[in-house]
């Protein structure tokens, strides 16, 4: 976003909407890991990287979405074990803490002083766009209160 370096390498999902063959688990069961990983404290994309890692009594699921026709947040949201605050935005919360931390320690790193300024800029257009629905109306970034919601 804030440099025009590097490159969008990487492999591309397969085109089906359907799991493959061999992946033939239930969806209920599916969902019971799905909630059963999120107790244990795993975020939505952590339980994707663990679900076609290791998962489900042995048998990888290659997409969670084709397998049950819902996202990891959705049935998480049925469970009620969605996180308070989408992933994208806790990580870049977490990222600005950080670095605010780091300068505060480091006054004269201006190069990230700059990366400061540019995570907190991301952060401030996520809490556009997810003010009202995610996030409450009157919420603003700060500092205070990215540590707040982090702890």
């Amino acid at each position: 976003m804030h440099a025009r370096r590097r490159g969008s390498s990487g492999s591309d999902r397969p085109a089906t909407d359907e799991p493959p063959e061999w992946s033939d688990i239930e969806p209920a069961t599916i969902e019971s890991r799905v909630a059963e990983l999120a107790e244990q404290g795993f975020s939505p994309s952590e339980i994707g990287i663990k679900l076609r890692d290791e998962g489900v009594k042995g048998t990888p699921v290659p997409d969670v979405k084709a397998a049950t026709g819902k996202k990891i947040t959705a049935i998480l949201e049925e469970q009620n074990a969605a996180p308070e605050i989408p992933e994208d935005l806790r990580n870049l919360l977490e990222r600005a803490v950080r670095l605010n931390e780091h300068v505060e320690a480091n006054p004269q790193d201006y190069q990230n002083k700059r990366a400061l300024q540019n995570t907190e800029s991301k952060v401030r257009r996520l809490v556009d766009y997810y003010r009202g629905d995610e996030l409450p109306d009157d919420f603003d970034y700060s500092y205070e209160n990215a540590q707040q919601l982090l702890e």
